[in-house]
């Protein structure tokens, strides 16, 4: 469990996040979801340490990040799986050989070792036979599961996710939403979401955290959402939702017409 308590951050004289507080459940998809500069990316910087914020309190069951020095930040990084927006997977290395990669430089493990853990991983997100391919070989789709394998490679208790989603088509993004809520109550993780697909939200949102202009403006889960008198949060949700709605079903008709 992650616990944030009354977290203020600010650039150059200007608040980004104001006194904001909130709890990331152990076992369940937590989302961070609001609008573009409501803060939400420098809440999950600010929760993986790449950010202080100036007050409040970061607690990874009950330890704070904001009185830790280095070695000790370093040492709670290795309980830490994160997935990137872009994958940012190495093109000059094979998918096993992306998955191995965090097990090589912060384990013990013998090659074989962590051959065995990476290609566990792998078929783990369903990649099995898919090793010996390079980045630039497999679909977006395929390459987000990649990164999720290389994500759960070292076992992680808390697993960030930047934008999962970004750049997939709706119907990958489904299966790789399925995969992340699977693979958390599978191992009982504390996963964090940062995320403006609506579809997620109403999906997997088991622990929803909405961000308006810096402030923590309301938490509840994807039931909740639908009966919230929030005016901001419906007006970010449904109007987003219908418009990708109406999106699809244009383009799915211009594709039947062709």
């Amino acid at each position: 469990m992650i616990e944030i308590k009354d977290i203020t951050k600010s650039f150059d004289g200007r608040t980004v996040l104001h006194g904001i507080s909130a709890t990331f459940h152990e076992g369940k998809t937590n989302l961070i979801i609001g609008q573009s500069g409501s803060g939400k990316t420098v809440l999950m910087k600010s929760l993986v340490g790449l950010m202080r914020p100036e007050h409040g309190e970061i607690l990874f069951d009950g330890r704070d990040t904001m009185k830790m020095d280095a070695d000790q930040m370093k040492d709670l990084r290795k309980e830490m799986g994160m997935l990137f927006q872009g994958s940012a997977l190495f093109d000059s290395e094979t998918v096993l050989g992306n998955v191995m990669f965090p097990l090589v430089m912060f384990t013990k493990m013998t090659t074989a070792e962590a051959r065995d853990r990476a290609m566990f991983c792998l078929e783990r997100v369903n990649l099995q036979g898919a090793e010996n391919k390079y980045p630039a070989e497999v679909s977006g789709g395929m390459q987000k599961r990649v990164a999720i394998a290389r994500a759960i490679a070292l076992n992680p208790k808390y697993l960030f996710c930047d934008e999962p989603n970004s750049g997939l088509d709706p119907k990958t993004s489904i299966l790789i939403d399925e995969l992340l809520s699977d693979i958390t109550h599978e191992y009982g993780m504390t996963t964090v979401i940062n995320t403006h697909d609506m579809n997620s939200v109403l999906g997997i949102g088991e622990n929803i955290i909405f961000i308006n202009k810096g402030y923590r403006e309301w938490v509840g889960n994807m039931n909740e959402i639908y009966t919230t008198s929030n005016e901001a949060l419906n007006d970010f949700v449904f109007a987003t939702r219908l418009f990708q709605e109406v999106k699809d079903y244009v383009v799915s008709n211009e594709k039947r017409h062709k």
